[in-house]
């Protein structure tokens, strides 16, 4: 499936949930956790590994409708540290839909100005996925439209426990002195370092629980639950989802 051109502006600004110039309603940088693949699949009687294609195309029109938004960074969690205990047959659908998906979109997302990130330690999947992964983050490492971060073999807890290994290395070291390290020493060092703070945590499918994703990130964040499940996710439930957002008076603890 190949991606429309990018049109920024082309968002109805009579939609309903929309009622601001801006569609994005400030928000720069949002993150989703996107659930329900599964139940949608089997709502409709029909195998998971289709609610997981249904969900890939779901990803493709979420990320068109971010970038004619003028959203900064779309952040996205794929494949989580603890989806490996999946049944294996899940788990290798799952890795032949994320080859698909790198294939057959990276020309759109270099056409259209799209970095492609990844977080996670995914330097532990199959040889072929991780050379398909460098050729796509050195070929869209110039772009500057959006940045799309994939989470992929990733958890939270590792991503903070990574960055504390690599601190104390340089205690160690003696390179770094333990009261030198700062708040902003440890938001570089986390696998999110140089995108914009995020703004807004959406969870689909109705489940109220982080599940160890950007618990660094997530801090002040602001969050949206919504019972829709991720293949069902589409622009009006985003526009839904960042006008709730505007509607939010962000304090950050200050009053």
């Amino acid at each position: 499936m190949r991606l429309a051109p990018f049109k920024k502006g082309s968002i109805d600004p009579d939609a309903d949930a929309v009622e601001a110039v801006d569609p994005t309603y400030g928000a720069r940088h949002i993150a989703i956790i996107m659930d329900g693949n599964g139940r949608w699949a089997k709502s409709k009687h029909l195998p998971r590994a289709l609610g997981h294609k249904k969900g890939v195309e779901a990803v493709r029109d979420i990320v068109r409708v971010a970038g004619e938004m003028g959203i900064e960074a779309l952040t996205l969690y794929a494949f989580s540290s603890e989806n490996w205990s999946r049944p294996a047959d899940e788990v290798s659908d799952l890795m032949g839909l994320l080859r698909q998906y790198i294939q057959s979109d990276i020309d759109e997302f270099d056409e259209n100005g799209i970095r492609l990130k990844v977080i996670g330690n995914y330097k532990a999947l199959d040889s072929d996925i991780v050379q398909l992964i460098d050729n796509a983050l050195e070929r869209t490492a110039g772009n500057d439209r959006m940045t799309l971060a994939i989470a992929l073999n990733y958890g939270a807890q590792d991503e903070m426990l990574r960055v504390v290994q690599n601190i104390a290395k340089s205690v160690k070291l003696g390179t770094v002195e333990p009261d030198q390290i700062s708040i902003d020493q440890l938001s570089g060092a986390m696998d999110t370092a140089g995108m914009p703070p995020l703004d807004l945590l959406i969870r689909t499918s109705g489940e109220l629980r982080l599940s160890n994703f950007l618990l660094w990130q997530a801090a002040y964040s602001e969050l949206y639950f919504t019972d829709t499940l991720w293949p069902d996710f589409d622009k009006e439930e985003l526009q839904r989802a960042l006008k709730s957002f505007g509607d939010r008076d962000r304090r950050f603890g200050g009053r």
